[in-house]
C-alpha cells in the first residue's frame, strides 16, 4: 500500500468464516484464521480503504455468529456480510456446509435483529431471494446483477460475470482471442444473462414467487439449466429443492438446547 494515495486503494473483502476452528475447517488450513485476522487488522488501520468482512455460514459456525459479531466489533470492523454456501464445488456433497430450513430462518432472524446496530452494518449477501425477509436483511430487494452490471476476467483469461457462476456461461477468453474487443463482448455476448426466460423451468417453472426473484442467482444454475440448484425461500418453507434431496440434510440441536 506504500506510495498510493488513499483514494487509489479501492475496496477489499476479507473472508472470516467463524471462530478459529470453524474457519480453519472450512478453509482446510490450520493457519488461515490467524492470517485472515492479521490482514483484517491491517485493513482496518488503513485510512481511505473501503472494506468489509464476509462469512460463509454453515452448520459448523451458525451457533458462533453472536460471538463472531463481538469479535469483529472488537477489531473495529464496520461492515459484515453473511452468505450461505451454494451446493457447488466441495459443498455439493457435504451436508455440514448446507443449512437446514430451521438454521436458515435462524440466520435471517439474526441478520434482521443485528442490522445497523452496535456500530457494525450486518447484511445478507445478494445471493438469493428470501421471501418475507426481503428488505429486512439487506438494503435492497434481491436482484442478480451477473452479466447485467457485472463482468469479470477470470484468472485463466475467461470473460464472464461473477467468478462463481458456471463456466458454461463464459463469453470469451482474452488469451484465446488476441484481437478481442471486450466492449463488443459486453454489448453483444451476454444475452444468456440478460434474457433469463430460460430460467422459468424446473422448480421455478410454476413458482408463484418467480415474478419476484426472476429465477434466482446465476451461480445456482449449471450447464444443464434444468432447474435451479437450491432455493433459500423454498428451503425455509420446507419445500423440496434439489440439493436437500441429494444430501439428506437433517437438523441438529441448537447450542442452547
Amino acid at each position: 500500500m506504500h506510495g498510493y494515495a488513499p483514494r487509489e486503494w479501492g475496496a477489499i473483502t476479507i473472508s472470516l468464516d467463524g471462530l478459529e476452528q470453524s474457519h480453519n475447517w472450512l478453509r482446510a488450513n490450520n493457519n488461515s484464521f490467524d492470517h485472515a485476522v492479521k490482514a483484517l487488522d491491517l485493513i482496518v488501520s488503513s485510512k481511505g480503504l473501503t472494506y468489509d468482512v464476509v462469512t460463509c455460514v454453515n452448520r459448523k459456525n451458525i451457533n458462533e455468529l453472536p460471538e463472531l459479531k463481538h469479535f469483529l466489533m472488537s477489531r473495529k470492523t464496520k461492515a459484515w456480510r453473511l452468505f450461505t454456501i451454494a451446493p457447488i464445488g466441495r459443498a455439493a456433497n457435504n451436508s455440514d456446509m448446507v443449512l437446514t430450513p430451521t438454521e436458515l430462518q435462524r440466520l435471517m432472524d439474526f441478520i434482521a435483529a443485528s442490522r445497523m446496530k452496535d456500530g457494525i452494518a450486518v447484511t445478507f449477501s445478494c445471493e438469493a431471494y428470501t421471501g418475507t425477509y426481503e428488505r429486512r436483511v439487506r438494503d435492497s430487494f434481491f436482484f442478480c446483477h451477473a452479466g447485467i452490471h457485472i463482468a469479470s476476467v477470470l484468472i485463466d483469461g475467461s470473460i464472464s460475470a461473477c467468478p462463481n457462476i458456471h463456466r458454461s456461461f463464459v463469453q470469451g477468453n482474452i488469451y484465446h482471442e488476441p484481437f478481442l474487443d471486450i466492449l463488443d463482448i459486453w454489448n453483444n455476448r451476454f444475452d444468456v444473462m440478460r434474457n433469463r426466460e430460460w430460467m422459468k423451468t424446473g422448480i421455478c417453472g410454476h413458482c408463484k414467487d418467480y415474478k419476484h426473484c426472476g429465477g434466482g442467482a446465476m451461480h445456482l444454475w449449471n450447464e444443464k439449466r434444468e432447474t435451479i440448484l437450491t432455493c433459500i425461500h423454498k428451503t425455509m418453507n420446507n419445500e423440496s429443492v434439489p440439493h436437500t434431496r441429494s444430501l439428506h440434510v437433517t437438523a441438529v440441536p441448537d447450542a442452547a438446547e
